[in-house]
């Protein structure tokens, strides 16, 4: 089991930046692959960031604006996120994989306003 906790959202102006952490703990050296997924109101979660092996993979809403990282010393994978805008507005989501399971975080509120 892994588990997963999310902190970095908040309101925010577009234009501005954030950085959101997800903190993961347990069976974490099972963990083959991370990523940043995220979900608005009346919208399907989507990914927006991956990273596997050092390997990345952004969604190309965000491609240029955002940065998936990963400190394995602290068991800590941040999602730096510039130049935001209103659509970017949405609870973003921590995701963890290892041969058998996907494992999620509660989920943390990123509100971008005009």
């Amino acid at each position: 089991q892994v588990q997963l906790v999310e902190s970095g959202g908040g309101l925010v102006q577009a234009g501005d930046s954030l950085r959101l952490s997800c903190s993961a703990s347990g069976s974490i050296f099972s963990i083959n692959a991370m990523g940043w997924y995220r979900q608005a109101p009346g919208k399907e979660r989507e990914l927006v960031a991956r990273i596997s092996s050092g390997s990345t993979e952004y969604a190309d809403s965000m491609k240029g604006r955002i940065t998936i990282s990963r400190d394995n010393a602290k068991n800590t994978m941040y999602l730096q996120m510039n130049s935001l805008k209103p659509e970017d507005t949405a609870v973003y989501y921590c995701n963890a994989e290892d041969r058998l399971s996907k494992y999620w975080g509660q989920g943390t509120q990123v509100t971008v306003s005009s």
